[in-house]
């Protein structure tokens, strides 16, 4: 699928240019992007495909600089993006009558945080595990029970939400007005011919929704990984560890200094030691849980 999709080259000015490059792809109508995912969902025609993903490739990139806060190179990120986008497009149902964009985004969103979460880097998270569950199944759970409207859920669709996840009707309503409900990415920002579409607004300089999503599905697999990997430290390690990288409020090196008895610079290099251990561990078993079952 999508075999001519352009590539982001590391490098100074590599971004600018396959930015150039995408802007390319003319932005499809709806009816040209139904008759293409027609053709290619019974047909299974490569060219369509093409132009499918081809035109949304400015999504990706738009959603992708939403994750520039976590240090990973932007063109493995965008990469991952192109992934999900292309997976999108194989289960796209056309006939079912929301345009690609507004599904694509969350296809495109999972690929990206699942390769954030593969990279591994020290995030304090802040959310609970039932707002992970709601996250993941509250789109899903919405699509079976025909709640796929604008806006606020119905009291007893709340209720039906809330009972088959195990969570409180706030927690529902809260998530769902987070997510914004399934509005399309498509719909005008104004009612002028030339006021562009919503989706040409998805990057903000403030904390980004994409950032945020992230944080909530990163939470539960990144603690128990975080816990198992900390076994490798020994009980300096992990009291300096939790200290100085996981607590709210970190000691300064000069109370770890006091409370070890060691130098302030012996401390920082217990730090960094531990720190590089736990990311190991982390990422062993990251590439462990990747391997496919014997």
């Amino acid at each position: 699928m999508a075999q001519n999709v352009p590539t982001l080259t590391a490098g100074e000015g590599g971004l600018s240019r396959y930015l150039d490059e995408i802007r390319k792809f003319p932005m499809l109508q709806p009816q040209e992007e139904y008759m293409l995912a027609k053709r290619y969902k019974e047909h299974e025609d490569p060219a369509a495909a093409e132009r499918l993903v081809n035109s949304h490739l400015r999504l990706v990139a738009k959603i992708a600089m939403g994750y520039r806060g976590y240090g990973l190179p932007i063109g493995e990120v965008v990469s991952e993006g192109n992934v999900g986008l292309m997976q999108a497009v194989k289960r796209f149902e056309p006939d079912k009558g929301f345009r690609l964009a507004t599904y694509a985004m969350w296809w495109i969103k999972a690929a990206i945080q699942e390769y954030i979460l593969r990279s591994w880097s020290l995030v304090k998270m802040g959310t609970t595990a039932n707002q992970k569950r709601l996250f993941f199944n509250l789109r899903r759970l919405k699509g079976k029970i025909q709640a796929l409207d604008e806006g606020d859920l119905k009291p007893h669709q709340v209720a039906e939400i809330a009972t088959r996840l195990g969570v409180s009707e706030e927690e529902v309503i809260s998530m769902n007005r987070r997510l914004g409900g399934d509005a399309s990415l498509n719909a005008p920002v104004r009612a002028e011919a030339d006021a562009g579409e919503w989706q040409d607004w998805l990057v903000d300089e403030s904390d980004s929704q994409e950032t945020l999503l992230a944080n909530q599905e990163e939470l539960d697999q990144r603690r128990k990984m975080l816990s198992d990997a900390m076994d490798v430290l020994n009980d300096r390690e992990r009291r300096i560890f939790e200290a100085r990288r996981l607590s709210e409020d970190p000691m300064t090196l000069e109370d770890l200094s006091g409370e070890f008895g060691v130098s302030r610079e012996r401390v920082r290099q217990i730090e960094v030691r531990a720190f590089e251990k736990v990311q190991k561990a982390v990422r062993n078993s990251a590439r462990a849980k990747d391997q496919p079952a014997a």
